[in-house]
């Protein structure tokens, strides 16, 4: 998809930045952040934060902008736009449509069909042929509290250095741990504001009870932790837990052992939802569900 064909010899690679770059782009227009990201060279990981609450605010007039950033819209849309006048029937019309639209810049369904879509185009445009381009739909998990949030995100930052393409945060490519770490360098004291990245859902600290809109840790803190598991994935390093661990851990309560092991199989070691038991009972009641698939191995890794 994104490497090196093995027969021609041709390199794909610049596809790993188209990802990277429409991925940014549509989270400036959907209501939904990226958490962390990494670009392979056959697929590629997302985590997602749906702010639904950005999304209820949008006025009438911001929902149609953004729509058409992504689709023509209708008639009454472009008029309406263009700040024409709209009958009755006409704006109740258009107020069906605001309706959905508005659903749907906050769902990761259509955020990634239009991801996978105009990628598909693009290269199926530049192999000069038709077909299908994605192997298959995407599948996703729900990351129900903190522990679950740092452990994929880790997961998702970590797969260049676990993949063996990269030896350093700072040498993967196409990564958001990457954008991260070139900001936080310029950051002229830790943990200020001017150390938050462009196109990135901020960190915003650890919780309290007036928690700011954000990643409930502080960036050194998750850089480190970041860091701390690359060096201990890599071949030279494996298997070997240093004494002194990030003091995120602690703050998580998860064990190195077992933190170390969910950096490596984090997404075939869980079901659709991810976090404490405690979390994971809350979900299932909420979504009428009576068995919580998977919820053993949340119990082991995420103890309360």
């Amino acid at each position: 998809m994104c490497g090196k064909d093995a027969v021609t010899g041709q390199s794909f690679e610049h596809r790993r930045e188209w990802i990277e770059d429409k991925l940014i782009e549509l989270a400036t227009v959907f209501a939904i952040d990226l958490c962390a990201y990494s670009v392979m060279h056959n697929h590629y990981h997302v985590v997602l934060f749906i702010d639904k609450s950005t999304a209820d605010n949008w006025d009438a007039l911001e929902v149609v902008e953004r729509w058409h950033l992504l689709f023509s819209g209708t008639l009454y849309s472009q008029r309406f736009s263009k700040g024409e006048l709209l009958t009755a029937p006409e704006q109740a019309n258009l107020n069906a449509s605001i309706a959905l639209w508005r659903e749907r810049l906050m769902d990761i369904s259509w955020f990634m069909r239009i991801i996978n879509e105009g990628i598909a185009r693009m290269a199926n445009r530049e192999d000069d042929c038709t077909g299908r381009f994605w192997e298959g739909r995407f599948s996703s998990q729900a990351l129900l509290d903190e522990k679950a949030l740092a452990a994929c995100s880790a997961y998702v930052d970590l797969n260049p250095i676990r993949a063996g393409i990269a030896n350093s945060l700072i040498d993967s490519d196409h990564t958001s741990i990457k954008r991260r770490c070139e900001q936080a360098a310029k950051a002229e004291q830790p943990n200020d504001p001017q150390q938050q990245t462009d196109g990135l859902h901020p960190f915003a600290g650890n919780p309290r009870s007036d928690m700011p809109n954000g990643l409930p840790f502080r960036l050194t803190d998750y850089l480190e932790l970041v860091d701390w598991t690359g060096r201990i994935l890599r071949d030279d390093k494996r298997g070997a837990i240093p004494e002194s661990t990030p003091q995120i851990l602690q703050q998580l309560n998860i064990d190195p052992k077992h933190w170390c092991y969910l950096s490596q199989h984090f997404e075939s070691e869980f079901k659709s939802l991810v976090g404490t038991a405690y979390h994971v009972k809350a979900a299932c009641k909420q979504f009428g569900q009576q068995w919580a698939h998977g919820i053993r191995a949340c119990r082991a890794a995420f103890p309360t």
